[in-house]
């Protein structure tokens, strides 16, 4: 079987996953141009038409479900036996794909992800952020990096085991001219910097001390949906902004922010590393993940 042979049918096995060209692009790394081709080719080979498509939506054909029913085993059993090959190299190689909230990506690329490539610079990290949990197994990823409590039941968890929380901060001089708050009901008396979720909604904060939890919907004339630009703003004045710690951890060090209400932030679930059960994972699979426990460890 050619190489091009095998580009094909995966072509066409992650159309039929997925259920869209541009998603099966995305997945696979190439144009969906390159992608079109591919299942044009496979569909000459074969004399049948695997999917209906127009500009707007794709379906597979009867033919074509018949196809990936056949084939798809086949495959599975020639990627594990690459894999199994791949194991056993000596030095990593090849790409592995990482998906992650932002926020979690932010608090361990520098010393999990980069500390890893400086390590083993022949493999090529695809580290994919979104707010959304997403099915990593069928969207193609290798890993997924989550706090451990929204980690699927069904698979494997590798917690990192560091300590995290949100923290309120403000500028030394928005301090100075407001004063300070005490309690989390104070806040409804100051200018605060009111973040998005993904989903749209806005972000409530919040608060818990002796396991009295309190949720505060501030209020504020700026509202934000990046956490970089909080902490910008805070920097600036703008109002009290409500932040991951390891994203303000050195600005809270140099004086630029000023962290209240400390004693109501409790620490939240750690960072995990999850990933599904695998026969023979590729080298840079389990190079990641022992590097992986060493910072859990560390």
């Amino acid at each position: 079987m050619t190489r091009s042979v095998l580009a094909e049918l995966d072509a066409v096995l992650c159309i039929a996953r997925r259920g869209s060209f541009t998603a099966a692009a995305l997945e696979l790394g190439i144009s969906t141009t390159s992608l079109s081709n591919a299942v044009a080719k496979l569909e000459r080979r074969l004399g049948i038409r695997l999917f209906n498509r127009t500009t707007r939506s794709v379906s597979i054909t009867e033919a074509g479900k018949a196809f990936v029913e056949r084939v798809a085993p086949a495959m599975t059993d020639i990627h594990d036996a690459m894999l199994a090959a791949q194991s056993l190299q000596a030095t990593p190689t090849g790409t592995l794909r990482i998906n992650a909230f932002a926020s979690a990506a932010r608090e361990v690329m520098a010393p999990l992800v980069l500390a890893f490539m400086q390590r083993y610079p022949h493999v090529h990290v695809d580290l994919v952020t979104e707010g959304r949990i997403v099915d990593i197994v069928a969207a193609g990823f290798d890993l997924g990096l989550r706090p451990l409590d929204l980690v699927p039941s069904d698979m494997i968890a590798l917690p990192l085991g560091r300590a995290r929380r949100n923290v309120v901060v403000a500028s030394p001089d928005f301090l100075g001219t407001y004063g300070t708050p005490v309690e989390p009901a104070d806040l409804y008396r100051y200018p605060c910097i009111r973040a998005r979720l993904p989903n749209g909604a806005l972000l409530r904060w919040r608060f818990e001390k002796d396991d009295q939890p309190a949720q505060i919907d501030v209020q504020g004339a700026l509202t934000l949906d990046e956490p970089s630009l909080v902490r910008i703003a805070a920097q600036a004045g703008v109002g009290l902004g409500y932040i991951m710690e390891a994203d303000v951890r050195d600005d809270i060090a140099a004086g630029r922010l000023v962290c209240v209400l400390e004693d109501w932030t409790p620490t939240l679930a750690p960072l995990a590393l999850y990933y599904s059960g695998r026969k023979n994972p590729p080298a840079a699979f389990s190079a990641f993940l022992q590097v992986a426990r060493e910072f859990a460890n560390g």
